[in-house]
């Protein structure tokens, strides 16, 4: 039996100082150590001597928690740090260890952070330069019985990637940060929504393994369907120290087959058929079971957990099939949950993609700018039915092809698409972010001189490992992209879409214009929720003030805020209003082009909003904010990602029964004046046949309004209602709002009924300015008069519950002025 130990215990980290570091640093890993640090507030190398470290972690994380740095996420504290990532560390433990009797022992490391030389007892064992892999190393011949040492030496990100740079030539990129010259998480040098953080460290677990005679070095099932039959091949790859024969089982849901590997051989494919296996499905199309499949080698065991299931893609619509039905993608982009993913837990991850499903959402695309996710990102995702589209990890730059890249992305892509093989929740490898439209739109080309850029990658070297190692899912070359090289890549006629010009320059109304097949990456922004900008800002919460600037890392992104209202929302007179409203325009924004891509299927096959989730408290396009809080858009994506959707849409209503079942009722369209009062009504017995839409012109009666600024829509079908105005709020002559409300103890909260004496827009309840840990379940919701909304909010207790019923707790766009 193999033995594995974890060598995490007893790490200290130490900054290397300048005048060691030309001894100690891995090749290409410059010579700039603390002292040689840019910028101020940077501790002298004997100031972080022996600091205790966390394995797995990072340098960020353990100088916070020795307490030399203050939390990076808070105030402008990032500035001050930029030092970390252009010193070099030295990680350093020490062990005993006594034979065990087997041949062999390896190091195992699974995840180094990044440019690392790794040294067990005074010899050098690797050198590494890529976060995307692991690595293993025999050390049996360098191991003492009883005390050893092990150092990771970390050279600085910064002074490889500029190395790399200098000797390759410039290449472009969205940032002036080098993140395209080093196999690292783009998103640590910065981006539009990021701090920059660049981190080091041993960030995935490291151990030594011990084996003897061979062990399953590799395990690579691949899933499908062979009419109602399920098919797994499953692909081995042993390392062995002798040439005996050996026997390998093999077991799947009641089917197993036993083989032999001959003297010396070392790869083999055992299949195996189940008849008829239940399907797995993504959400809201079936149910999600799982099969455990087993493989034995002697006393080693390998296991994961499969599901049946097949994919499809259409390239000319960038149509998903998922076991021959076509699937409406309802998708988010995730980006890194953490700038330091080694705090990224299993219940974390399960919290967010909660959120996820909880707002509708059937798939998660991986954005290229971040990372391979962990095992439970996808075991997750199979769990829930959410769907994966993995971006391979390139974004928004040109990249270099030459060495030491190429082979290092060889082998980041065999591994990682051999690791993921066994999810059903991956449907889709893509190859890069933007950088297809980059060379294409925008004046790359001729920056680049001719020099590599990356298309060797996306067009030959990627979709080859793909067809080798997992030809069941589909491969795209990047996104925008429209089916060929030789075709715009953001073209919305075919492939997917990117559409950037609503929030950057244009209103969202602009999303109308749009006929999209896939809209595969869009968003607008909003701030944070106020408990978590509290938290990270200890200064003033004004819109401008220089510390919530900080906090958004977007080009002119607050003017572009304030802008984005337009003609849809009043001016905010202060900052309690700036922030109500311009996080009810973000959710208003997305609301109305995920509702019009919706409308147009099956010509559109999918939306993918920009982005679910944040890594640190910012202002940003996100639905859920960096400390997990919801935001008013996530409430709105559950309304327009819901399986039933009413919309009225250019003098029509649409109807989009994305659900199994029929849609059968009466369509009630009833035309009202702002106090309440029926101006015109129309009925009409309606149904929509599964997965499918119907769009039916407005009746006169109620297409045209007497006056624009003083009359409303009401649409309804069975529980599912949406409320339209015939003009911009802006102009509406809103009465000056008018309730009753009351707070009572309910469960583990309170319970707050509002009931309307005017028409209430938009009304909207936010405790976490109570009680940071308070939630509430809805928001917003428009009232006519008459009418009550009921609020549960989870909270802890409130020493005034009543403040849940006043301002600036409980809002409306047409709420009495200050």
């Amino acid at each position: 039996m193999s033995i594995y130990r974890p060598l995490h215990d007893g790490w200290t980290l130490t900054a290397v100082p300048r005048d060691a570091e030309a001894a100690t640093a891995p090749p290409g890993a410059g010579t700039a150590g603390v002292a040689a640090a840019p910028s101020g507030a940077a501790p002298s190398g004997a100031e972080v001597a022996g600091v205790p470290a966390a394995v797995p972690g990072c340098v960020h994380t353990d100088l916070l928690a020795a307490g030399i740095i203050d939390d990076p996420y808070l105030d402008d504290n990032e500035t001050r740090l930029t030092w970390i990532g252009r010193t070099t560390w030295r990680y350093e433990t020490a062990f005993t260890w006594t034979p065990d009797g087997h041949e062999r022992t390896d190091l195992v490391c699974e995840g180094l952070d990044t440019v690392a030389t790794v040294v067990l007892n005074g010899v050098t064992v690797g050198v590494t330069a890529n976060q995307h892999r692991s690595y293993r190393f025999p050390v049996r011949h360098l191991l003492r019985e009883g005390g050893n040492t092990l150092t990771v030496v970390f050279g600085s990100a910064y002074d490889y990637a500029e190395e790399r740079r200098a000797a390759l030539g410039d290449r472009p990129g969205a940032y002036a940060e080098p993140y395209q010259f080093i196999r690292k998480m783009a998103c640590n040098f910065g981006w539009d929504w990021g701090p920059t953080v660049v981190t080091a460290g041993i960030w995935r677990p490291i151990g030594l393994e011990s084996w003897s005679g061979a062990r399953l070095a590799e395990v690579r099932p691949l899933v499908t369907l062979d009419g109602t039959d399920g098919r797994v091949d499953v692909h081995v790859r042993v390392e062995r120290t002798g040439e005996e024969p050996l026997a390998l089982d093999v077991a799947v849901a009641g089917a197993a087959a036993q083989t032999w590997l001959a003297a010396g051989e070392r790869e083999t494919t055992v299949t195996l058929t189940v008849p008829e296996p239940d399907l797995w499905w993504p959400r809201g199309y079936g149910g999600q079971p799982r099969h455990d499949l087993t493989v034995r080698l002697g006393d080693q065991e390998w296991s994961r957990r499969i599901g049946f299931r097949a994919v499809e893609l259409d390239r000319e619509a960038f149509g998903l099939r998922i076991n021959g039905e076509p699937v409406f993608v309802r998708g988010v982009n995730w980006i890194p949950d953490d700038c330091f993913p080694n705090r990224v837990t299993r219940e974390r991850l399960r919290e967010r993609l909660t959120q996820a499903a909880g707002a509708n959402v059937n798939l998660l695309r991986v954005w290229g700018g971040g990372l391979y996710e962990s095992d439970d990102f996808y075991d997750l995702a199979d769990e829930l039915g959410l769907l994966v589209w993995q971006d391979f990890p390139f974004a928004c730059a040109a990249y270099p092809e030459e060495e030491p890249f190429r082979s290092e992305v060889e082998a980041e892509a065999r591994e990682n698409v051999t690791r993921l093989a066994s999810h059903p929740s991956l449907v889709l490898w893509c190859g890069n972010n933007e950088n297809i439209e980059g060379h294409a739109d925008w004046g790359w080309q001729e920056r680049l001189e001719g020099r590599s850029w990356g298309a060797g990658f996306y067009y030959d070297l990627l979709p080859r490992v793909v067809a080798e190692l997992d030809p069941t899912r589909p491969y795209w070359p990047g996104s925008p992209y429209s089916g060929a090289p030789d075709l715009p890549p953001n073209d919305p006629s075919r492939g997917t879409l990117h559409i950037w010009d609503v929030w950057n320059r244009e209103d969202y109304t602009r999303y109308a214009a749009y006929r999209p097949r896939f809209a595969a990456e869009f968003g607008f922004q909003g701030p944070a929720t106020y408990a978590t900008m509290r938290r990270a800002i200890s200064g003033e919460l004004a819109s401008d003030a220089p510390l919530v600037l900080h906090h958004q890392k977007a080009i002119d992104g607050n003017d572009k805020l304030l802008r984005g209202l337009g003609e849809h929302l009043p001016r905010p007179r202060d900052f309690d209003d700036w922030h109500y409203l311009t996080q009810l325009n973000q959710a208003r924004a997305i609301e109305f082009g995920v509702s019009r891509f919706r409308a147009l299927a099956p010509h559109c096959t999918g939306s993918v909003v920009w982005q679910l989730n944040d890594c640190w408290p910012v202002t940003s396009w996100a639905a859920v904010d960096g400390d997990g809080r919801r935001k008013p858009l996530w409430y709105a994506l559950r309304r327009v990602y819901a399986d039933r959707l009413l919309a009225v849409i250019d003098g029509e209503v649409a109807l989009v029964n994305d659900s199994a079942e029929p849609w059968h009722g009466e369509l009630s369209l009833v035309r009202h004046d702002v106090s309440g009062k029926v101006l015109a009504e129309e009925t009409a017995g309606v149904t929509v046949a599964p997965r499918s839409v119907t769009r039916l012109p407005l009746p006169a009666a109620v297409a045209d309004p007497g006056d624009p600024a003083a009359e409303l829509l009401v649409a309804r079908l069975g529980e599912t209602r949406a409320v339209s105005f015939y003009d911009e709020d802006t102009r509406v002559a809103f009465p000056e709002a008018a309730w009753d409300a009351r707070a009572e103890p309910a469960g583990d909260g309170y319970r707050v009924t509002v009931t309307a004496r005017t028409v209430l827009r938009e009304l909207a309840l936010f405790p976490d300015r109570l009680d940071p840990g308070a939630r509430v379940d809805d928001l917003p919701v428009t009232l006519l008069p008459g009418e009550s909304a009921v609020f549960h909010v989870t909270a802890g207790n409130l020493p005034d519950p009543a403040a849940l019923t006043a301002f600036p707790v409980l809002r409306c766009v047409n709420e009495p002025r200050r």
